[in-house]
């Protein structure tokens, strides 16, 4: 996967047009909600598992390279497992964001800080540091099944997985689904209705005569 090319097209897209392209897209938790200034980000998971104990979260940004986002499967508890240093530290290391499934700390800081934060819970109650973790094995992220180098990205909208065998073909996909959207959005811009820049009368019709059909723009 050149990363460089993902990531031009990743910036051209937003996630929920990566969601109409490629149906197979791992969508995580809502519940994992964006604590920092900034919610975008890109890059290739590093992964640890974590439970109350957040040895194995400086052990991964430790040993990880600029670019990658650090996922941290926490079980969804609510101990905070990092915080404003580790969000310093990142920052220093060129992570590409930081997400746990389970409690962040320091928002004092992080509210403020540019580099991409999500987690479960906000908790000022931190877990302990003797139980060492292995970086990179398969984890549980916002309900997701996340293995190390996933392509992970995220905005407003939340959090999406690709599989970056197939993230070029489906970043490319959802390009064309924005070229799309935007005839649409200026046709609206222009007054039209819904149903003049979809199929909706066709759509509803054939749904009464329960044949299959889908519901699309016209446009």
């Amino acid at each position: 996967m050149d990363l460089d090319a993902v990531r031009r097209l990743a910036a051209a897209v937003d996630t929920t047009a990566i969601c109409d392209a490629a149906r197979d897209v791992r969508v995580m938790s809502p519940e994992l909600r964006c604590r920092s200034a900034n919610p975008v980000l890109c890059g290739p998971a590093v992964t640890v598992r974590c439970r109350d104990d957040f040895l194995g979260v400086v052990q991964a940004i430790e040993t990880a390279e600029p670019g990658v986002v650090l996922v941290v499967d926490g079980g969804g508890r609510e101990t905070a497992l990092a915080g404003e240093l580790f969000a310093r530290a990142a920052i220093n290391k060129g992570l590409a964001g930081i997400i746990v499934d389970g409690g962040y700390r320091d928002l004092r800081f992080v509210a403020g800080c540019q580099l991409p934060v999500y987690s479960r819970h906000v908790s000022p109650k931190a877990g302990s540091t003797i139980v060492p973790a292995q970086v990179n094995t398969a984890v549980v992220c916002g309900g997701m099944s996340i293995s190390p180098g996933d392509l992970i990205i995220a905005d407003h909208n939340g959090i999406i997985v690709l599989d970056p065998r197939t993230a070029v073909a489906s970043l490319t996909a959802a390009a064309a689904v924005m070229v799309a959207e935007a005839a649409v959005i200026e046709r609206l811009d222009a007054g039209a209705s819904l149903a003049e820049v979809t199929n909706l009368a066709e759509h509803l019709e054939l749904l009464s005569r329960r044949e299959p059909s889908r519901l699309r723009f016209t446009v």
